[in-house]
């Protein structure tokens, strides 16, 4: 047990040396400042504003800056959705793959246009080469860089500093953040054994006598970006788990600490641009504590193993179903609290073998969406929380509530809880659905319990923008892929909207001067409340579907 923690906490040791780097780099690159990467991406990006006719010094309101999300990400859609369906006579398909079913292209273009890539097929099986790099690779850049374009923005606006442009956003996010360090990683993973070529698969005879076909592909860019941008979306149908997306520890490191280093630095980056690094170390600390406290409780569940299974081997015995030995128990649990805070989704084991703590504790990053939240929007969502603890506090003094010099007032309240409000409902009515009409719809493959976890993992990996997903689901069928489209769009478009409206409400008001009566928000005293209204919301939403669920296949377990 010790060597599996002591992999843990030197994994969480180097993202915390990570996050003041990478995160002040983040906020010179938005605040516009000098940095090592001008000489190079100044000529590019001007390249592109001039071929492209985007006006780069034009400030946008927020209701031009959802506009400008909304109608790019639609022609994104439209080009990635006629790749798949012409696939078949598309060049660089060396297996002959056809097009999928419209509705599984629909889905699949949906949520990966949506930074979730959820995946209801089987990579190697299903989209060719072409599909896998000119629509799925290239989603992973631009949905990723959507989000930090929104959570940059929204910044700015809480900050009383003008929006920015959508488009500039969107460019600098892929030229000076995500393509980077996306050659880096990418160059490391193919040092360290992740496959990179256009070769057709390997057939081979085994010792057996029998033939086997080893699928291959163009995976080292792919893979690090599905990490970096939080995409997850695996080239493989096991994702992470398969041994040419993920083939040793030292490559599990490297997509681990990508996969987080984004989300838990702009936290930082926002402290920079508010000019309040306090603050940003409080809620770092804050978030740092809730995701420390899952993975321990998921890694711990892993380590005593199953109690049925223990009682018929007679010790005690790590839970290793549905895991990569070359992993084990620590690096698995790590990674699951990891890739459902971050609203990655990548696996390097399956979920649906997890104890009942650790479907606990993935389900519950899923609801609260900021442990460490989607890339970009997960720290917009700090922010919400934020927001809305300043206003249950200023309520219990009777005064009206400022944040960062600003009042909030009903506006920013209606929308605050529109974006929380969205999230359930897009997650327990189409599960309600689903498991009353459980025999023809849900697919479920596991019975009791454990059955309805699958379903709410299901909708809540779709409506996080998560992708994950408790396999053994039968989940490419019409009624999952056109109901999971519906959550995906709405988890990703009604709140991005309604921050960005918010984030526009903040930065048209008139600044309030600050008084000895004046609620401060950089205190541990403020960052403990915040935890607390977090945990509540989480709790007083979602606590039925977790009883239904893990807490009732835990006792049911344990034998009570």
């Amino acid at each position: 047990m010790i060597e599996g923690l002591f992999q843990i906490a030197l994994t969480l040791a180097i993202l915390v040396a990570i996050v003041p780097i990478l995160g002040g780099y983040m906020a010179r690159v938005f605040l516009k400042e000098t940095t090592f990467i001008d000489p190079l991406m100044n000529r590019v990006e001007v390249f592109i504003y001039r071929t492209s006719g985007i006006w780069y010094q034009e400030n946008m309101t927020g209701w031009q800056y959802a506009r400008g999300v909304l109608y790019s990400n639609v022609v994104m859609f439209v080009l990635v959705y006629l790749i798949f369906m012409l696939q078949g006579s598309i060049p660089l398909n060396p297996t002959g793959l056809n097009s999928p079913t419209w509705d599984l292209a629909l889905h699949t273009a949906i949520s990966f246009v949506t930074n979730t890539n959820q995946q209801h097929y089987s990579g190697e099986t299903t989209f060719s080469y072409a599909s896998q790099m000119f629509a799925l690779g290239f989603l992973m850049f631009t949905s990723a860089a959507t989000g930090l374009a929104v959570a940059i923005a929204f910044i700015r606006g809480l900050t009383g500093r003008p929006l920015g442009n959508f488009y500039v956003d969107l460019i600098q996010s892929i030229t000076r953040i995500l393509l980077p360090l996306s050659l880096i990683g990418a160059l490391l993973l193919l040092i360290l054994g992740v496959p990179e070529t256009l070769a057709t698969p390997e057939t081979i005879t085994t010792l057996e006598g029998a033939t086997q076909v080893i699928a291959r592909g163009p995976v080292a860019h792919f893979e690090i970006i599905k990490q970096l941008g939080e995409n997850g979306g695996g080239f493989f149908g096991i994702n992470s788990a398969h041994p040419f997306e993920n083939p040793n520890p030292a490559t599990n490191l490297i997509e681990t600490l990508a996969m987080v280093c984004i989300p838990a630095s702009l936290i930082y980056t926002y402290g920079v641009i508010a000019g309040n690094k306090k603050q940003g170390w409080l809620l770092f600390g804050m978030v740092f504590i809730i995701y420390v406290s899952l993975i321990l409780v998921t890694a711990i569940g892993e380590y005593q193993g199953n109690p049925l299974v223990n009682s018929i081997l007679g010790n005690q015995q790590p839970n290793l179903e549905g895991k990569e030995v070359r992993f084990g128990w620590a690096q698995t649990a790590l990674w699951a609290i990891t890739t459902t805070g971050t609203m990655c989704g990548a696996v390097n084991g399956m979920h649906d073998s997890l104890m009942p703590t650790g479907g606990f504790s993935t389900l519950f990053n899923m609801f609260i969406q900021m442990v460490w939240g989607g890339q970009g929007t997960g720290t917009a969502y700090l922010f919400i929380y934020l927001i809305l603890t300043v206003f249950l506090t200023g309520l219990m003094v009777g005064r009206t509530p400022e944040f960062l010099g600003r009042k909030i007032e009903k506006r920013e309240i209606i929308l605050a809880s529109v974006i929380l409000l969205v999230h359930p409902i897009a997650i327990l009515i189409p599960s309600a659905i689903t498991l009353m009409f459980s025999d023809t719809l849900s697919g479920i493959s596991n019975p009791q319990f454990h059955g309805i976890s699958q379903v709410i993992y299901e909708y809540t990996s779709a409506t996080a923008n998560n992708g994950s997903g408790f396999e053994g689901l039968g989940d490419n069928t019409l009624w999952w892929n056109l109901s999971t489209s519906v959550s995906l769009l709405a988890g990703r478009y009604l709140p991005i909207i309604s921050l960005l409206l918010l984030a526009d409400g903040m930065y048209r008001k008139q600044p309030v001067p600050e008084t000895p009566g004046t609620l401060r928000t950089d205190t541990g005293l403020f960052t403990g409340v915040t935890a607390g209204v977090i945990l509540i919301l989480g709790a007083l939403t979602f606590f039925p579907v977790l009883a239904l669920g893990p807490i009732a296949e835990a006792f049911q377990i344990g034998g009570y």
